[in-house]
């Protein structure tokens, strides 16, 4: 049974962010087939932003009107939108449309904000839901939210999106053939199209939608779902063994030391600082540069842009693991590393400000640099 639940919580976590990761890391191969052509990046991060409303309905709604809206079928009605957006997806992605005077990739982008509205509510009603279970089926949960990035990434990598030469443009004068100085971008075709990597998002939707169900009628069968009845029924829940449990002999004062330890409360400067931290850490990580990752990747080549968008959906799992494991709360660590990550974000800033010619652009220096942080 622990096994089960255990799976069952890590396909959870998956279905989380798999659909916008995935989109993120299958850019290389949109972007030469879209009207917005490298601006999509930029609209992509947009959209996300837009589809925040997602998590701020939620909040109102248990704000302003307490126990009216249950999490499993909110749960239900955002994974099965996110499936179907994953579908239509595979067979839409390329229909463009006239807006104003210009063409617009009207489906594509359209899908992107139910995806985005997914993720985002994503992390506001899946993280309540598993808060009835043990803590260590929560640790599973995040590690399936860790392979939601992972996933796609590898997929990506199979796929090889993005691969492009430069060669000599061909010109024809006289019936005589030569190259001329000129380049140009030649791409690589990928070992599968789009839309069967979209068609994999989709099953993995469709996994953790299962995977749901099955959670969800177990909870039903275990008598998890009345919170009013919680407390009472923690002692005899499977789910729950141990929680209750009354402490060995000598432990109360053991266990009470190190609870004020790890519950210290925070100044209302320190809190201040923490906030700020995470206003300025998620500006910079969700908005300000995957927005820019185009024009400072893309001068040192396409294979360069496919590296850095793959392996920083790749990233994103492995610091989460470090985080779980080697937790701190040190304030001076949150500001040390807060720090480093500006200068990382400014270089590439910096990079992009200076796009198309940054420093090193023909150098393999600049390539490894760039991938690197």
């Amino acid at each position: 049974m622990a096994v089960v639940l255990h799976i069952l919580s890590c396909l959870l976590g998956l279905g989380s962010w798999v659909a916008i990761n995935g989109v993120w890391v299958e850019l290389p191969l949109l972007v030469p087939h879209t009207p917005e052509g490298w601006e999509l990046p930029s609209y992509l991060s947009l959209l996300i932003q837009f589809a925040n409303i997602g998590p701020l309905a939620v909040t109102l709604i248990h704000k302003f009107c307490p126990g009216r809206l249950r999490e499993g079928p909110v749960i239900f009605v955002i994974l099965a939108v996110g499936i179907a957006s994953c579908v239509l997806l595979a067979f839409l992605w390329q229909e463009t449309s006239w807006v104003g005077s210009s063409r617009r990739s009207t489906a594509l982008l359209s899908l992107i904000f139910f995806l985005s509205l997914v993720d985002c509510t994503s992390s506001v009603t899946f993280l309540p839901y598993m808060t009835r279970l043990r803590p260590d089926y929560l640790i599973s949960y995040f590690i399936g939210e860790g392979l939601s990035g992972l996933m796609p990434a590898l997929l990506a990598l199979i796929q090889g999106v993005g691969v492009v030469n430069c060669e000599p443009m061909n010109r024809t004068e006289s019936n005589e053939s030569y190259a001329t100085g000129n380049l140009t971008a030649v791409y690589q075709p990928a070992r599968f199209p789009a839309w069967g990597f979209f068609l994999f998002l989709a099953g993995m939707m469709g996994l953790c939608l299962i995977a749901f169900t099955t959670l969800h009628k177990m909870s039903k069968e275990l008598g998890l779902q009345d919170a009013g009845k919680g407390k009472r029924r923690m002692k005899k829940d499977p789910w729950s063994k141990g929680i209750m449990q009354k402490p060995m002999m000598g432990e109360d004062e053991t266990k009470t030391k190190v609870v004020k330890k790890e519950t210290r409360k925070y100044s209302t400067w320190e809190k201040v600082f923490i906030y700020l931290v995470l206003a300025w850490v998620n500006a910079l990580t969700n908005a300000v540069l995957p927005s820019v990752q185009t024009y400072s990747c893309i001068p040192y080549g396409g294979r360069i842009y496919h590296l850095a968008a793959t392996l920083a959906a790749i990233a994103n799992p492995v610091a989460c693991g470090i985080a779980m494991y080697l937790p701190s709360r040190r304030l001076l660590t949150v500001g040390s590393l807060t720090v480093i990550g500006s200068s990382i974000g400014s270089y590439i800033m910096g990079m992009a400000v200076l796009s198309p010619c940054p420093p090193l652009l023909r150098d393999h220096t600049g390539g490894v640099l760039i991938v690197g942080i």
